[in-house]
C-alpha cells in the first residue's frame, strides 16, 4: 500500500496491522504537497502498490498522473476527494475534517478486505481497535473543546483548519476567501488584508491559528499583531510533525495547544 502523504499513511498502516506493508511518499514536515515534485523511486513505488491512497481535490495531481501512468488492473486507488464527492475547488484538507476522516477509515478498511478477503475479520478488528481506542483522545479533546469553547471567535491563517475549527463550533472571523488564497498561494486581495489586520488590532479574534509550514509575508504580519496584541497564537501544520508521530499523536498535541490557547484567551 502506498500514501501519497503521511497523515493517511499513518491511518493505513493502522488498519492494516501485520497484514499490509506501507509506505508513505511525503514523510518531510518541511515540504509542501502541492509543489511536490516526485522521484523516480516514488514512481516505482506507486507502480508496484495494490492498494494507492492520493487526497485528490488538486492537492497531490502528481500523484494521480503517476498512478495513470503505470495503469494496473489489479490496482485499487482510493482518491479521497472522488470519495467524499468533492469537485475541483473544494477545501483539499479533508484529514482536518473528522467526519471524513472516519469515511476514510471505512473505506481503507474495505479496500484491504476486498484485496485480502481471507483477512476481512482481522481487518475489521483492527478498525474497531484504531477508532475506539487509538482516537480516543482525540474525540475526547474535540468533545472537551466543544463543550468548553464553542462559539470563541477565532482568526486562521488557512484553510486547512477550516473542517477542525467548524467541528470544534468556533466561530471562523477570517473571511473564507483569504485563508482559501493563503492556501493555493494565489494573491490575497486588499480588502481581505484589511479584513484580517483589524481582526487582529481591534481583538476581535480571541486565539489567532496558523500553518506554521505556511508562513507567508500576509500571515506573518498578522501573527506579529496577535503577539502585539497578546492574542494566544496555535499552530497546526500541514503533515505529521514530528514525522515519527502517528496520524491520533499529532492531531492530539495540536488539539491541546489549541486548548491551551483557548483557555489563555477566555479563563475557562
Amino acid at each position: 500500500m502506498v500514501a501519497a502523504e503521511n497523515f493517511w499513511g499513518s491511518i493505513a498502516a493502522q488498519l492494516g496491522g501485520s497484514r499490509v506493508d506501507v509506505k508513505s511518499i511525503i514523510v518531510n514536515p518541511a515540504t509542501d504537497p502541492h509543489s511536490y515534485e516526485p522521484t523516480p523511486a516514488d514512481a516505482r513505488a506507486l507502480a508496484g502498490s495494490q492498494l494507492a491512497i492520493v487526497n485528490g481535490v488538486g492537492y497531490d495531481d502528481w500523484a494521480s498522473k503517476l498512478l495513470e501512468a503505470s495503469a494496473s488492473s489489479g490496482r485499487v486507488v482510493l482518491n479521497v476527494g472522488h470519495l467524499l464527492g468533492l469537485s475541483q475547488g473544494a477545501n483539499p484538507h479533508r484529514w482536518y475534517f473528522p467526519a471524513d476522516v472516519r469515511r476514510v477509515i471505512a473505506a481503507i478498511t474495505a479496500d484491504y478486505e476486498r484485496l485480502d478477503p481471507a483477512a476481512a475479520r482481522y481487518f475489521a478488528s483492527e478498525r474497531a481497535g484504531f477508532e475506539t481506542h487509538s482516537l480516543s483522545r482525540y474525540d475526547e479533546l474535540r468533545a472537551q473543546i466543544r463543550a468548553r469553547y464553542a462559539g470563541v471567535p477565532v482568526g486562521y491563517s488557512e484553510s486547512i483548519f477550516q473542517g477542525l475549527g467548524e467541528d470544534l463550533q468556533l466561530k471562523l472571523l477570517t473571511p473564507y476567501s483569504f485563508v482559501k488564497a493563503i492556501a493555493e498561494g494565489s494573491e490575497v486581495t486588499a480588502q481581505d488584508k484589511r479584513t484580517v489586520d483589524q481582526q487582529a488590532e481591534a481583538r476581535e479574534i480571541r486565539v489567532w491559528v496558523f500553518n506554521s509550514q505556511n508562513v507567508t509575508p500576509d500571515v506573518q504580519r498578522v501573527s506579529e499583531i496577535a503577539r502585539a496584541k497578546g492574542i494566544p497564537i496555535a499552530t497546526v501544520t500541514e503533515t505529521l510533525s514530528p514525522a515519527s508521530d502517528s496520524f491520533e499523536q499529532w492531531q492530539v498535541a495540536q488539539l491541546e495547544g489549541l486548548e491551551r490557547a483557548l483557555h489563555a484567551a477566555t479563563g475557562r
